[in-house]
Parts: structure tokens; sequence; C-alpha cells
């Protein structure tokens, strides 16, 4: 059987977000709409009461077939600070453990009039398959699938680089390290190129930056001079060690030594570059201490964003859903 396209399910008849499963496809106007929206959650951070109605009465659950810290706990602390109630399921000690299937799952959190899933799943295509199967009524959002797609990982970046660089014209971004394994890679090159930048460096060894990439409008760096020569956003990814099989790598301390960023090579990008990481960091592997820590370094900035991209994201999908549903009611 034919899977749906992606880019229709994620969008009611108005043209509205009404799943979150990747940006492939997503136009710009609806990716300046996310970052528009996040900015507008951002200053919530500094007041009393860090509250909106928005999903009051709505019931969000966390479905991580994968371990998350920061993902799951930013996706939970933006579900309650839209004001939903929201259940965390432990993949490991659920049903689901003992031999129940995934639709089974699904059936019985959607008995409970569950209006939301943020899933993450170490296979490819999972949240796609379950917005595929679940009830029409609920919302699916992508925390992460496999090597394909971490869409609001990258959403949190593009605004992490709006905030510090005010525009996406004319920008060169290089992002080093396990591209092949990374689905926050593949997220943000399908990101910055329709939000418009110049160019998008994808820097490594052969082994983990396939000349594919190349179809996708990147610009291939085996070289790490080359790669961050005159960049202004550097993002490091991590050695996905967990996802690799076979003798990728000669050892961690070779590839720091060619690829990793520290003060030394991170003059070579331009003198206002910031440097980005997805997390968790690997000190002395991907990345010095001097540098994550350093006067240039957004990375705690990252995960402030994440939450207002996540509560973006988050409401724009649930209105969706209610705007479809009430065309349906309508028509009916």
């Amino acid at each position: 059987m034919m899977r749906s396209d992606p880019r229709a399910l994620q969008l009611n008849e108005q043209g509205q977000l009404k799943h979150f499963l990747t940006l492939d496809g997503l136009s710009k106007d609806i990716l300046t709409e996310i970052l528009d929206r996040a900015e507008s959650f951002l200053s919530m951070g500094e007041q009393s009461v860090k509250k909106v109605p928005l999903l009051r009465g709505k019931t969000v659950v966390n479905l991580f077939f994968e371990n998350s810290t920061r993902t799951r706990t930013t996706f939970e602390l933006a579900a309650k600070r839209l004001s939903a109630d929201v259940i965390n399921l432990n993949i490991a000690t659920s049903a689901t453990s003992k031999g129940e299937s995934l639709l089974d799952t699904l059936q019985n959190l959607e008995a409970m009039q569950s209006d939301m899933f943020v899933v993450r799943h170490q296979d490819s295509g999972a949240p796609h398959f379950i917005a595929e199967h679940c009830s029409p009524n609920v919302a699916i959002i992508n925390a992460g699938d496999g090597r394909h797609s971490h869409p609001t990982q990258a959403m949190l970046d593009m605004l992490t680089i709006r905030r510090h660089k005010g525009h996406f014209e004319g920008l060169k971004v290089a992002i080093v390290g396990d591209v092949l394994h990374s689905r926050v890679a593949r997220s943000e090159l399908h990101a910055l190129k329709t939000l418009g930048v110049e160019e998008v460096r994808l820097v490594g060894p052969k082994t983990l930056v396939p000349e594919y990439f190349k179809e996708l409008g990147a610009t291939i760096c085996h070289d790490l001079k080359a790669g961050l020569d005159d960049v202004d956003v550097v993002v490091m990814l991590r050695l996905q060690k967990e996802r690799m099989a076979g003798a990728l790598l000669p050892s961690e301390s070779e590839f720091y030594r060619l690829y990793g960023l520290t003060e030394e090579t991170l003059s070579w990008a331009k003198p206002d570059a910031i440097v980005m990481h997805p997390g968790p960091i690997n000190r002395g592997v991907e990345i010095s201490s001097e540098v994550a820590d350093g006067e240039r370094s957004v990375i705690l900035n990252q995960v402030t964003n994440g939450i207002a991209v996540r509560m973006a994201v988050m409401s724009m999908a649930m209105s969706g859903q209610v705007q479809e549903q009430q065309a349906q009611e309508g028509e009916g």
C-alpha cells in the first residue's frame, strides 16, 4: 500500500498545520509563521505566570520510544505553558514492550480522549505511520524519528539564527560532523534552504558526509578549514556511535584532530560567527570546552528557544485540527 504524501498529510484544506512531521515541502510562509509565533512566546519566560490558555482542556501524550531528556522535558514544559494536561508514557515499562502492537497502544490512548501525540521513535517514518492510522482529530508532532527528521530541533535552531543574525538571506552555514546519522542535519538543510540562506556546507569525513547530500542543495566539504572559511554560523553535530555500524571512524581523537571545533579552528569562520550544537555535547570529541562555553556559543539559547518553538508548533497544529473539524461539521 502506498503511503500518503507527508506534505499533504501535514496541512488541512485551509493550508494550516495540523501535524508536524517533516520540514520537507513546507513553505517559507509556514516556517516564518512558526518563528514569529515562537517569538511571541519567548517573553513568557520572564513573566511570573508562565501560562496561556491555548491548549486548556486538551491532553498531550509524550510518546517516547527512544531515550531523551532535553527534548521530552521541553515538550512537557511547552505543553504545560499552553495549559494542556500532559501524560508521559514510559515505553520501557508500557504494554508495547510486553508485545502490544503500536496500533493497539494508539487506540488505547485515543480511547482516553488524547488530543495530541508527541512521538520520538528509533524508526524513520514512525510519526508519519501514526498520523496515517490514528483518529483524524489527533495532532501528531515528530520529536525525532530514526535518521529521518527532527523538525522542532531544526526550527529552534532557525529561531536562534534569526535572533542573532536578524535574517537568513546571504548567510553561510556550516554543519560539521556526523551528518550521515543526523536527523537534525537533514531537517536543518531543508529549513535553511527554504528560508533563503546563501550556502549550506556539510563538513566531515567521507564516511560521514555522503555525496548524495549535494542533491538536496548542500556543498560538501571534507576539509574543515575549507568548510569553516568565512561562515556566519557553525553547527556542530554529535558523533552518534550508537547508530554506527562498522569502522566509520579511525578514533575519536583522530576525529577531533581533523574536525574538532577549537578556538583555533573557529578563527577560520567570520569574527562574529555563532556556534551551535543540538546536544548532548561530547566535549573534546567534536567541540572544546573553551568554545562550548565561550562568548560565541549560543547553545543554551537554543534550549530556551526550544520551549517557545515547541509551544508555537503545538498551538498551530491544534488550531489546524480544530479548524478542520469545524469545516467538516459545517459540511455535514
